[in-house]
């Protein structure tokens, strides 16, 4: 068992139920020790692959999905939704699946609602403006704010 299929596995339940199973749960459901399981968490959050909740295993986030509800979602064309970390990370939800799908968000600066289509692979031509507000080179600062 390897840490891409612990993560893997993650991204699955992630997709399937909208949850990130536990330690334990992971280590049941692929059939290996809960040590060995928590080792492979432990691996994949110091290679920023996954992101816990603070002093916990718990998943918070598994790039590009957020196992918290967030305000940027996902919609497929088939009617299921899943939440991203950030617009960048749900527009990677919809080309992980890769299929048709909308985000929907707000516009960090005025608060009004943005919808994002994916057609095809391609993002429908919008007057949206994408800012980053803090470098690339500083997100894992605070990788839940950026």
């Amino acid at each position: 068992m390897t840490d891409d299929d612990i993560r893997l596995h993650l991204l699955r339940e992630l997709i399937a139920s909208g949850a990130a199973p536990s330690v334990g749960d992971t280590a049941a459901a692929l059939g290996v020790s809960a040590s060995d399981a928590a080792a492979a968490y432990d691996r994949l959050g110091a290679n920023r692959v996954i992101v816990f909740r603070p002093g916990t295993r718990d998943v918070l986030m598994a790039a590009p999905l957020s196992a918290v509800p967030t305000p940027h979602v996902a919609r497929m064309a088939d009617g299921r939704s899943h939440y991203g970390n950030c617009v960048w990370d749900a527009l990677g939800v919809i080309a992980m699946l890769g299929r048709d799908g909308d985000v929907d968000t707000v516009c960090t600066d005025c608060d009004a609602p943005l919808t994002l289509a994916v057609r095809g692979g391609a993002l429908a031509p919008t007057d949206a403006v994408v800012h980053f507000a803090v470098p690339a080179a500083r997100w894992w600062e605070n990788i839940v704010f950026t």
